[in-house]
């Protein structure tokens, strides 16, 4: 029995082999020749993309092509398919070395991603009976962006520290646990979740957490020379915040109703995201030395209102309270950054590199809580009764619904993403934990060069001069002959022969 435990224990303990030239273009191959025999078995186009769309419209007495749902939600597919692909991205490209990594893995599990939700989701909310087949359209491909965004949350909490491998099995799990309870908290609770505070947020926070925690690295200090930023890593990452926080109003109101609800959920999405900002930076201002700002929480914390508001942002939140969802969860976003962080890391062992709790777990919880409050403080005379039945949808079995029992429901729903969310990730960690599938070693972490071909340094550039205000023409003049190979022959007898003797020689010369 003591042989078998310390062969076992051996075997997960064995050095890493980083070595994926087999398993990953097995799993992409596989994989990819999987999807091409589901889709051509389940998928099909809706009516509204099929060529009997005309035979369709005619019945329907629907008048011209632009009411096809196509011209009403193709703006936003656009807006939410560039935060996917390019606004998480590129906010994950903040380590220092790990920028190939953070953009490229993004692309490949999004792209992998999308394909299994389709089928996911499509077996649980657009399967039709009769034939047997799945109906996609627009709304189908903003949904499976949605189901995506749950895994690329989850990845920002193991970034730098899995391999290729290990992140399309997450994502093949994450979009699988994702769709079953997307549709036990939307059809079955018939909770509302418009932005995903619950179902995407709050489930890929926790998810990803739980996966980090399950994989804890005891000696990942070995890589602490790398889990830190550089300025340019700091603009690029910059960059995936502005395209995420000027894209956010498309992305809660994307799969609303057409005509209030959007409208609605685009205005208090703005609206809280630009409150965040303020307080974000005051917090920020207020807890660093001498009232400087720090790059972390201006890059995340600043998005975390739009977080906070999903659930909410087509009920009638009203525009000071979607303010005051920004005001509060600005606050409480980097607060998590200066506090919650360092504490779970210590304490719970939890590492999570791109601190997704702080900008999606807790503001996740937070637009829960406020979505309950909210659908629980409705009434008619706010909605009026028809809106009121449409904002809800209390229609055929949900008819004689109340309100406070729809609240209730909204925080039933809230429940069971953090159930999945936790149980599932200590599951696919435990399944992740494997020792087969090419993860980094811990002294080898956030590092680019262990799985991408990276471009050989430049050669050696000449040293850059740098002039003060008050230098004269003539010693800029000297300086450049310094350097130059074609400097007069008898140069070196009339003038200094290094740059350290040009600044000795005159102080007003600086390197």
């Amino acid at each position: 029995m003591g042989n078998c435990v310390q062969g076992i224990k051996d075997y997960f303990c064995r050095p890493k082999n980083t070595n994926v030239r087999l398993s990953l273009p097995a799993v992409c191959f596989v994989w990819q020749i999987a999807m091409i025999i589901l889709f051509g078995v389940f998928i099909r186009y809706d009516e509204e993309s099929d060529t009997h769309w005309i035979e369709h419209r005619k019945s329907h007495n629907i008048s011209s092509d632009i009411e096809n749902d196509f011209y009403f939600r193709y703006p936003s597919f656009q807006d939410v398919h560039v935060m996917i692909f390019v606004g998480f991205g590129f906010l994950m490209t903040f380590l220092k070395r790990y920028s190939f990594g953070a953009v490229g893995f993004n692309f490949l599990i999004a792209a992998f991603g999308i394909q299994w939700a389709l089928l996911m989701q499509g077996w649980f909310h657009s399967l039709d009976h009769s034939d047997g087949k799945i109906k996609i359209g627009v709304e189908s491909l903003i949904n499976a962006d949605f189901c995506v965004a749950g895994c690329l949350i989850a990845y920002g909490a193991v970034l730098g520290k899995v391999s290729p491998v290990q992140l399309l099995v997450m994502t093949l799990f994450g979009v699988t646990l994702f769709a079953v309870e997307e549709f036990i908290i939307l059809s079955v609770i018939h909770a509302r979740d418009a932005g995903g505070s619950m179902v995407i947020h709050t489930f890929g926070g926790y998810y990803g957490l739980a996966i980090s925690w399950v994989l804890y690295r005891p000696n990942l200090d070995q890589s602490k020379r790398l889990q830190g930023s550089v300025y340019h890593s700091d603009v690029f990452a910059m960059i995936g915040t502005l395209f995420l926080w000027m894209f956010w109003p498309s992305f809660n109101s994307a799969i609303t109703d057409h005509g209030d609800g959007q409208h609605r959920a685009a205005i208090n999405t703005y609206l809280a995201l630009a409150a965040t900002v303020l307080t974000t930076v005051a917090v920020s201002s207020i807890f660093q030395k001498k009232g400087k700002l720090d790059m972390v929480h201006i890059q995340n914390s600043t998005l975390a209102g739009g977080v906070a508001v999903g659930t909410a942002a087509e009920f009638m939140l009203t525009p000071y309270g979607s303010l005051i969802v920004g005001f509060c969860c600005g606050i409480l976003s980097t607060f998590g950054y200066l506090y919650i962080s360092p504490f779970l890391e210590k304490k719970l062992k939890i590492q999570d590199t791109c601190g997704v709790h702080n900008l999606h777990a807790m503001p996740g919880f937070l637009g829960g809580v406020v979505g309950a409050i909210t659908a629980a403080a409705a009434s008619e005379e706010v909605y009026g009764h028809e809106g009121l039945v449409n904002t809800f949808d209390f229609e055929g079995d949900f008819a004689s619904w109340t309100v406070n029992k729809q609240g209730g429901h909204q925080a039933a729903g809230l429940c069971v993403a953090i159930i999945f969310g936790i149980g599932g990730g200590i599951l696919v960690g435990i399944i992740l934990r494997l020792p087969i599938w090419g993860d980094p070693a811990d002294d080898n972490c956030f590092d680019d060069e262990v799985y991408w071909e990276l471009p050989e340094d430049e050669e050696s550039i000449p040293p850059i001069l740098e002039y003060n205000n008050h230098m004269s023409s003539k010693h800029q003049d000297i300086a450049e002959l310094v350097l130059r190979d074609d400097a007069p022959p008898d140069y070196g007898a009339v003038a200094p022969t290094s740059l350290d003797q040009v600044h000795t020689e005159d102080p007003s010369f600086a390197i």
